[in-house]
């Protein structure tokens, strides 16, 4: 995301204001799962995300929005990252460093559910990291599971080069997720970013190939209090529902006699030789 330019004159003349974009933005989406086997199960649900500049996070605040401030929505510094309170730009730049990742030398955007009345539960939360020229150098995926463990999974291009919507993103899967899939094989991410919307994509291949869908699409709009307010009203259980429906759909897939592995999955004999692929 770069700067707005806006005509200064009437008259067409030369002159032009700058003006700064937001410091943080809200993602109304939808998000979609589908489950390809052994039996197939998709559902899709509404969303809202916000998406905060790393730089600018004391700047950020209204009446019903705050960073480390008791508010009905609200961000906390200790949630993500070092999950100590410390500066997340710091240390996400340092992640960046240790990886070799120079390139992206820009803004750094975090996009996480909030919490909604001091309680949060981010499934995923994403770290958008850009270079000076606001090309989309890295994308770092902050997953957690119901059990309260987490693994951040940094991504980039093959070639290093801007990421764009053709760029395919690969990592192998570690941190188990699913009581109904095993600990294997590996996602690939999509991101496609336009001025307004955002769209991200996950695919999870296990052993024997594509297994679970994933995609979020959504329009960004500016995050006030009259935005935060209106998402609020639309989703007031907005993280207890996120957790609710995790849960429903697992009771689903067992009513349909979808293999269960458990939090610590025995390896399967047949596949584990491909359980690395990423």
């Amino acid at each position: 995301m770069g700067k707005a330019v806006k005509p200064g004159t009437a008259d067409g003349s030369a002159s032009a204001t700058v003006i700064q974009e937001p410091s943080a933005w809200l993602l109304n989406c939808r998000i979609m799962h589908e489950r390809l086997r052994p039996k197939r199960h998709r559902f899709v649900y509404p969303a809202f995300y916000v998406r905060v500049d790393l730089d600018r996070l004391d700047s950020i605040g209204n009446a019903w929005f705050g960073v480390d401030r008791h508010r009905p929505l609200s961000l906390r510094r200790r949630d993500h990252g070092p999950c100590d309170g410390s500066d997340l730009a710091i240390w996400m730049r340092a992640q960046l460093r240790a990886a070799g990742l120079h390139e992206a030398d820009g803004r750094i955007w975090l996009q996480a559910f909030p919490r909604v009345f001091g309680y949060a539960f981010n499934p995923i939360a994403f770290w958008f990291c850009h270079d000076r020229d606001g090309g989309l150098r890295a994308l770092l995926a902050e997953v957690r599971n119901t059990f309260g463990e987490r693994h951040c999974y940094l991504l980039h291009a093959p070639d290093r080069e801007a990421i764009t919507r053709s760029t395919v993103l690969r990592c192998k899967k570690v941190l188990h997720v699913s009581p109904f899939c095993r600990v294997e094989g590996g996602y690939v991410f999509g991101v496609g970013e336009t001025r307004g919307n955002t769209s991200i994509s996950i695919d999870y291949h296990d052993a024997r190939g594509l297994l679970i869908r994933t995609a979020l699409h959504g329009a960004l709009v500016p995050l006030t209090g009259t935005s935060a307010l209106t998402a609020l009203a639309r989703q007031p259980f907005l993280c207890l529902g996120v957790v609710f429906r995790i849960h429903w759909q697992a009771l689903r897939l067992a009513i349909k006699k979808v293999p269960f592995h458990g939090k610590h999955p025995v390896a399967d004999p047949v596949t584990d030789k491909s359980s690395t692929q990423s």
